[in-house]
């Protein structure tokens, strides 16, 4: 696909993949809600412990508040990321309920005021997935900009739905791909550039999980 084509195309893909998404019943969103919150909870017990970002979730995407408000019980440091500038890195600044919240772009909620942090791992939501681990965003370049620049990269976990996976993206050279993608049939992990899925993790038995050396990322900040 040519420079000239992408654009449009990723532009009718986003939409259409955002259209669908939109379509799904509320009942249904807050059951896939639950299986990736489970998921992610069985599977990456480390988040517990770590500086956690995520985002404010926006038309009908993945709501990670509900995991992030029983993370932070345990112990975990949430975030929200900020944009400061066109075209540059995303910030993230610790939230919690009582932080101050305004009005970003896309009216997407930022925190005001409080304390910027680095964060360990990042959920990292996505209008489109593909079998190599790249992820069709809105378009505007912030996160994959953001990730490049961080110094200590952050754990990447994408998280979407099962209806969300495209064959490819069409990958440019600025793409970055997640190490990660949790929907609500499981995980799956990038390994030699193509994701292999791992299953869904169950109860009490993340000690044996194939995810879980993850941890030792997110918590050494290696």
């Amino acid at each position: 696909m040519t420079p000239e084509t992408l654009a449009p195309w990723r532009k009718s893909e986003r939409a259409r993949l955002i259209a669908l998404r939109e379509a799904i019943d509320s009942a249904t969103l807050k059951s896939w809600r639950r299986s990736i919150d489970a998921h992610l909870e069985r599977g990456f017990p480390g988040l517990a412990a770590a500086r956690l970002a995520f985002c404010w979730p926006i038309r009908s995407e993945y709501d990670a508040r509900h995991l992030a408000r029983r993370l932070r019980e345990s112990g975990a440091v949430t975030a929200l990321p900020v944009v400061v500038a066109p075209k540059a890195p995303l910030v993230f600044r610790e939230w919690h309920p009582g932080v101050e919240l305004a009005a970003g772009p896309l009216g997407i909620p930022y925190p005001v005021g409080s304390r910027e942090i680095e964060p360990r791992a990042v959920l990292l939501p996505m209008n489109g997935w593909d079998a190599q681990g790249y992820r069709l965003g809105y378009g505007g370049g912030f996160f994959d900009r953001t990730l490049a620049a961080l110094q200590g990269k952050p754990l990447v976990i994408g998280v979407a739905y099962e209806q969300a996976r495209v064959p490819t993206i069409h990958p440019q050279s600025w793409d970055i791909p997640v190490d990660y993608v949790v929907t609500e049939r499981g995980v799956y992990r990038r390994d030699a550039g193509e994701l292999a899925y791992l299953g869904a993790p169950e109860p009490q038995s993340t000690l044996a999980s194939p995810v879980c050396y993850a941890d030792e990322r997110m918590v050494r900040g290696d």
